[in-house]
C-alpha cells in the first residue's frame, strides 16, 4: 500500500485542489493507494508519497501536476525511490 499525504491550507481554500488530486489518483492508481488530506500551515500544499515530501508549494509557489503525482505513486508501488514531482504550470495568474 502506498500512502499519500497531503497538508493543504484552509484559509487559501486549497482544499478543493487536495480533494481534485486525491479523485484523480483514487480513480488512475488503484485500490493499493491511500490518500490524505489534511489542513495544515497558510499557503501549504505539501504532498508526501510514504512520508517523503515530493511536491512543496510553499518552495515552488505552484501546485504539483497530477500525472506526475501519479508517477511517482507508481514507482512507489514497485519499490523504486520516489522523486520530486513536476510543478503544474499556472495559467490563470496576471501580473499587473
Amino acid at each position: 500500500m502506498v500512502t499519500v499525504d497531503v497538508e493543504y491550507c484552509g484559509v487559501c481554500n486549497f482544499k478543493l485542489q487536495c480533494h481534485l488530486l486525491r479523485q484523480f489518483l483514487l480513480e488512475t492508481a488503484g485500490p493499493g493507494v491511500e490518500v490524505n488530506c489534511r489542513q495544515g500551515r497558510r499557503g501549504s500544499f505539501e504532498v508526501t508519497i510514504d512520508k517523503q515530501l515530493v511536491h512543496s508549494k510553499l518552495a515552488t509557489l505552484a501546485f504539483p501536476d497530477h500525472q506526475s503525482v501519479l508517477q511517482q505513486v507508481r514507482r512507489a508501488e514497485s519499490g523504486a525511490p520516489v522523486e520530486a514531482v513536476q510543478a503544474a504550470p499556472i495559467k490563470d495568474c496576471a501580473l499587473m
